[in-house]
């Protein structure tokens, strides 16, 4: 957060520098465009702008090395940072005018004030535009002295600035009585003296405007809720790109205030961005968008976000700038307070879930497919294809190093592209049950029917089960390529689609390994002991191979394993 710009007894100023180091300069503006020389001294109405932002003030500056850092909050070190530039000393102040008492900043009053030991004591308040400018009745002018207060003139002035995208703050004080150690509300409720104003701005970071563009483009809607001027809001929004198809639709916290039921959930629908929001507001919003049936995730980071974000389906709270009372009301925590987080986490958890899909897809039906031989050889009173201990090899073993490499699949191209999934779909969807249904009959046809012809072919039992599970095994294999990314990536290579087949080495070191154990399922004599399992000729093996063709159609057709349903409303 940084001041750029101020505005102070009818003059522009603008800040150089960045961050929170107090290196840069402030230089007065003529004709609202070139900038004039550094200024040589301080101008005592721009002094006393500055001196109320950093005496109204409960933060401060820290240096390690050379980096500068703010302990408390990020507008207020902004406001000591220029301060500094203008060779205001924080500590100095402090110590030639010091604090006698403070009223802490309230979102229902939208200020903070001060009350310092000087000649005159003096009252220095900050806060917004509109809380402010109904408290004064005079400004200081450019000699500063003080004249009649122009209203309009500074709505004028705080439109300007916040057009550019800068979070305005007003400032303004009082003289108090020698007498006076105390300040409440009624102190400040009239005969303020304007000082001026400053803007500030924390610049969108580039990757969260596009994780704003990713997220929209996953039919995840942003919206902005903050309690910013509604011209720097939009300004912000308009950057960020958080807008619908009619652009940035705004409303401030008074036109909320106004609305029924019934015209809340329609602004919560149409709106991006909601300024001048109060604390409750925040929790209608919420409430007014899940009435809709939207799933609503919540960011925020101060006391007054707790109740929206306990509201929230998925409240999340800034980890390195949140209060406590934000952190503990929340379901997560963002550890490094960037909204691109959110969107790498939507991502992640959507290659989760996808993997997840992938593993109970192959794993149901390769078990479907031993559990119907064993049942129906057990029912026909025929002798088992496979034997129990086998089984278990398939189960522990096999099926292991080929089901693993799915939950390391990377992120399919298409992820972000996809709407978001409807939370009443079930895990198992109907077109699922299908696949697994049709995959298992394929396995029992493939294990049962070889068995069979392997046994009346050799006479061999062990033989013939040991042909069987080979030859399943080898099935699987296909199938697995087919639900994985390196199955829709071969498709779309054969259609033309990309120019090249992207790697899959996990996925094909856990084939190659399944491919080593099953040799030594067969081939090695201490595996035929405990298995009773038989070496097999090359002839035996090709015949187990062979299942592999009936395999090979479910990899060119198929690229996913179900595309979700998009939920009717959306998300936020």
């Amino acid at each position: 957060m940084t001041v750029q710009a101020i505005y102070a007894g009818g003059q522009h100023y603008r800040v150089s520098g960045g961050g929170y180091s107090p290196k840069g300069d402030i230089t007065p503006v003529n004709d609202g465009t070139q900038a004039a020389p550094v200024l040589d001294e301080t101008p005592p109405v721009l002094g006393d702008c500055l001196m109320a932002g950093i005496l109204c003030n409960d933060s401060q500056l820290k240096q390690t090395g050379a980096d500068w850092t703010v302990v408390g909050d990020p507008t207020e070190g902004a406001l000591i940072t220029v301060a500094e530039k203008a060779e205001l000393s924080q500590v100095g102040l402090a110590a030639a005018k010091p604090r006698l008492d403070a009223i802490p900043f309230e979102s229902d009053y939208q200020y903070m004030a001060t009350l310092h030991d000087a000649e005159p004591r003096m009252i220095y308040v900050k806060g917004s535009v509109e809380a402010l400018l109904s408290r004064c009745t005079q400004m200081l002018d450019a000699q500063g002295q003080a004249i009649g207060l122009d209203p309009a003139q500074i709505k004028q002035e705080v439109d300007a600035m916040a057009g550019q995208g800068l979070r305005v703050l007003a400032f303004a004080q009082k003289a108090a009585a020698m007498h006076q150690h105390a300040i409440d509300h009624e102190d400040i409720a009239t005969d303020l003296v304007f000082l001026g104003l400053q803007g500030m701005i924390d610049p969108p970071r580039p990757e969260a405007i596009a994780a704003v563009h990713a997220c929209q483009s996953a039919g995840i809607q942003v919206k902005m809720i903050t309690g910013d001027h509604i011209a720097t809001a939009q300004a912000i929004a308009q950057r960020m790109g958080i807008q619908s198809a009619a652009g940035v639709v705004a409303f401030t916290g008074q036109q909320l205030a106004q609305m029924n039921e019934q015209d809340m959930e329609q602004a919560t629908a149409e709106g991006s961005v909601f300024a001048r929001v109060a604390p409750a507001q925040k929790l209608q919003l919420v409430e007014a968008l899940q009435a809709q049936g939207d799933i609503v995730a919540m960011t925020g980071d101060g006391v007054n976000d707790a109740p929206a974000l306990k509201q929230a389906d998925i409240g999340i709270a800034m980890g390195k700038g949140g209060t406590e009372v934000a952190r503990e009301s929340a379901d997560m925590l963002l550890t490094d307070d960037n909204f691109a987080s959110i969107e790498a986490a939507v991502e992640e958890g959507r290659t989760v879930y996808q993997n997840l899909r992938k593993a109970i897809a192959f794993l149901l039906p390769v078990n479907g497919g031993e559990s119907m031989t064993i049942l129906i050889s057990a029912l026909l009173a025929r002798e088992l294809p496979i034997l129990s201990l086998q089984v278990l090899w398939l189960n522990m073993i096999n099926s292991i190093t080929m089901t693993v490499p799915l939950a390391f699949e990377p992120k399919s191209q298409g992820m972000m592209q996809q709407p978001p999934r409807n939370p009443n779909e079930p895990l198992l969807t109907p077109k699922l049950l299908r696949r697994i249904l049709a995959v298992s009959v394929f396995n029992w046809i493939l294990i049962f029917g070889l068995f069979e012809w392997a046994r009346s072919t050799t006479g061999d039992v062990a033989v013939a089960r040991t042909m069987a599970i080979q030859a399943l095994v080898a099935a699987r294999m296909i199938y697995l390529v087919s639900i994985s990314q390196l199955g829709a990536n071969i498709v779309q290579y054969l259609r033309g689609q990309t120019r090249a087949i992207s790697p899959a080495p996990v996925l094909l070191l856990g084939i190659a390994v399944a491919i080593i154990l099953q040799i030594l399922f067969s081939q090695w004599s201490v595996m035929n002991t405990l298995f009773a399992t038989a070496p097999l000729s090359w002839n035996q093996w090709l015949i187990c191979l062979a299942p592999m063709l009936p395999m090979l159609p479910t990899a060119l057709l198929v690229n996913q394993i179900d595309p979700p349903q998009a939920h009717s409303t959306g998300n936020h």
